[in-house]
């Protein structure tokens, strides 16, 4: 499917006047990839700066949902407009996000100056990190200041997603195993602020001490200053703190200056290695060539090793 190019002048023209009809449509665009879609973002860049992003990640069942939700009323209420980028879990029967995240943010779904928008998985996140960062760099554009980005759980492709955002915040919650297990996945290294949330329930305190206990462990310094804040989403308790420690790194100059600045070099090389892959698919995934090439590999002839760096050469990737 193709769109004129007056069509998206319209949408680029009503994502800047903060219209929610052309900002969901121009998101789907870019999301399914309709040519046309880089001049759409290129477009949008220049007005798509000054955003915080926050990351939201932690195991399913932690409350992140509704934490997100009174996190939004929160920043609505000190007069904020909050995007959400809520990654849902993909249906098995129409490929598309379940929505759950929306029905447990419908106190502020309607809320004015607040768009959430559902991401699927689709059963792997391999674009998804790059979706997101479109995504947030749309909505900023739209006029929303605050970005949140809410991850399905927090396995490596969830910890590649919120590598979009600026702030981290890493969910945990008493119940559900071993806690300091859950930290060892790598979450440590992208924590700005760890939440430990339902402390209604029994083994709150246990949870807390450990988290503290593995930041005093760890070899980065910089964990020594990473807050652990007790919430129950529930009730409400802790939001306002919460909401102080995640909008807190906005200050730190040089440090989010410095993530950005690796955040954008990853940005720059997964566009490019995406744009290689296909320009290689287009090229030389379904030609003849190919057909002669793996019918040699499967013969003997020749080894997939030599035939991928075949292919390089041909694009002039490799000498």
């Amino acid at each position: 499917m193709t769109m004129a190019a007056r069509t998206w002048n319209d949408l680029v023209g009503g994502v800047r006047r903060g219209e929610p009809r052309p900002l969901a449509r121009l998101i789907s665009q870019v999301e399914d990839r309709v040519p046309g879609w880089e001049q759409a973002m290129k477009a949008l860049y220049p007005h798509s700066g000054g955003a915080q992003v926050i990351g939201i990640t932690g195991p399913p069942g932690a409350g992140k949902s509704s934490l997100t939700n009174r996190i939004t009323a929160s920043l609505v209420a000190r007069g904020h407009r909050v995007g959400i980028i809520a990654v849902d879990p993909t249906s098995p029967f129409s490929g598309g996000a379940l929505l759950g995240d929306r029905l447990r943010m419908r106190d502020v779904a309607t809320t004015p100056g607040v768009f959430i928008r559902s991401m699927a998985t689709r059963g792997t996140l391999g674009g998804l990190c790059q979706s997101a960062r479109d995504v947030a760099r749309i909505l900023t554009a739209a006029g929303h200041d605050i970005v949140l980005i809410e991850t399905v759980g927090v396995g490596h492709d969830e910890i590649e997603v919120v590598k979009a955002a600026g702030c981290v915040a890493v969910v945990c919650v008493p119940g559900q195993g071993d806690a300091v297990q859950t930290l060892k996945a790598g979450i440590m290294e992208i924590a700005d602020v760890f939440v430990v949330n339902k402390v209604d329930r029994d083994g709150a305190d246990a949870v807390i001490t450990d988290i503290r206990a593995m930041l005093a462990l760890a070899a980065d310094k910089r964990n020594e200053t990473v807050p652990v804040i007790a919430t129950c989403a529930l009730t409400g308790q802790g939001i306002e703190p919460l909401v102080e420690a995640l909008i807190a790194p906005a200050a730190r100059a040089a440090e989010v200056m410095a993530r950005h600045e690796a955040r954008v070099r990853e940005e720059i090389l997964t566009l490019v290695e995406r744009e290689i892959a296909r320009v290689v698919r287009e090229r030389w995934g379904t030609n003849a060539e190919l057909d002669s090439t793996v019918e040699r590999v499967c013969s003997g002839e020749l080894d997939p090793y030599s035939a991928a760096q075949s292919v390089l050469r041909s694009i002039n990737l490799k000498d």
